[in-house]
């Protein structure tokens, strides 16, 4: 897999069903994910302007023995922690996130940066997380970040919430089989004419920069099942649908 600056050594193995997403780079197949084509964008924007940096952990839970009877392996108790952002926040308020955010004077890397802003918005104890992948750098025009994703297994679970009601309203572990569930899948249309994937999943709405990213990596997992990616459906109405708005 392909990480930035350089190549990302893991320092233990990870769980058999995580392999395709540790050895592959996420993947479009179906050709309505904008998001991954922003690392381009990225070099774009950095030749006019310096965008500021940010990292976000995309951590896998679930038990490290493989099912032989599910696509990919995939564990029945495996999950992905997300959070609801604050509605109050000036940027992206109330959207579905990875826990994350910008990179601070004192962070040792994007790894760093991550595993901080996870502890410091959910309570997450970082001695539990194993990351493996660091993806290359995806812009985020709104807020004109440079955001490195971090892929992480949490190899050893604890207990997770909200600690500021200020940045969070909801930190949940979203099972994976609800993601890949396709009659959670379809893509929306945002008013202004951006398209994307999106989940439907423990009443909320996941879309842009996080689905995205979810959908890259899920093409690439095993585990997905197809899905009508020709369903396209208002965002503004689908946020309405889970008690959300724009």
């Amino acid at each position: 897999m392909s990480a930035e600056p350089a190549e990302f050594v893991p320092a233990h193995p990870i769980p058999e069903w995580l392999r395709g997403i540790a050895e592959h780079d996420p993947a479009d197949p179906t050709g309505v994910n904008p998001v991954l084509r922003r690392t381009a964008m990225r070099r774009i924007a950095a030749a006019a302007s310096r965008p500021r940096q940010a990292s976000v952990l995309v951590l896998f839970g679930g038990s490290p023995d493989a099912d032989p009877e599910a696509l990919g392996g995939l564990p029945a108790d495996a999950d992905v922690l997300l959070t609801q952002r604050a509605a109050t926040l000036r940027q992206h308020s109330g959207q579905v996130a990875f826990p994350g955010g910008g990179v601070e004077p004192g962070d040792d890397g994007p790894i760093d940066t991550a595993l901080r802003e996870a502890w410091e918005e959910t309570g997450l104890d970082r001695a539990g997380v194993e990351p493996f992948a660091v993806l290359p750098k995806i812009f985020v025009p709104p807020s004109r970040f440079d955001v490195t994703p971090v892929v992480a297994y949490w190899r050893t679970p604890g207990e997770v919430g909200v600690v500021s009601e200020t940045e969070a309203a909801r930190v949940v572990r979203v099972p994976i089989k609800d993601l890949i569930d396709p009659a959670n899948r379809f893509v929306v249309r945002h008013p202004l004419g951006y398209m994307g994937p999106a989940f439907a999943v423990e009443g909320m709405l996941v879309w842009g920069f996080t689905a995205g990213v979810l959908a890259g990596l899920l093409a690439v997992s095993g585990w997905e099942h197809e899905w009508d990616h020709h369903d396209v459906r208002d965002l503004q109405a689908s946020l309405a649908a889970v008690g959300m708005t724009l």
